[in-house]
């Protein structure tokens, strides 16, 4: 089973920037992707952001030039770091980390939601 805790969320004015970070833990083999997920009340959850081992990459065209999604694979636990700058408040939202087997499939809207973690609130003010 695979485990993810996200951490980094809070509050922060328009135009401001934060660092979301996930720590995975739990077998998920040697192809794998993991990405982030953004959902407000009332509204479907929404890929943002997602990277695989082979260093594929694919954005939301509403966070591309603005965000930063980076892997961390080095030691025996793997992070996946969201840099966001130039926040907007329609960037506020509950932000989930995902991970999947596999290798990312970009085009697609592939984000490798598959396994999820408990999420983290981002609060951006005008």
């Amino acid at each position: 089973q695979v485990q993810l805790v996200e951490s980094g969320g809070g509050s922060v004015q328009s135009g401001g920037s934060l660092r979301l970070s996930c720590a995975a833990s739990g077998y998920i083999g040697s192809a794998y992707c993991m990405g982030w997920f953004r959902q407000t009340p009332g509204k479907d959850r929404e890929g943002v952001a997602a990277v695989d081992v082979d260093g594929s990459i694919t954005y939301a065209d509403s966070v591309k030039g603005r965000f930063t999604i980076s892997l961390d694979n080095a030691k025996s636990t793997v992070y996946v770091h969201l840099q966001m700058n130039s926040l907007k408040p329609e960037d506020t939202a509950m932000y989930y980390c995902a991970a999947d087997r596999g290798y990312l499939i970009t085009g697609g809207g592939h984000y490798c939601g598959h396994y999820w973690g408990r999420g983290t609130q981002v609060t951006v003010s005008s």
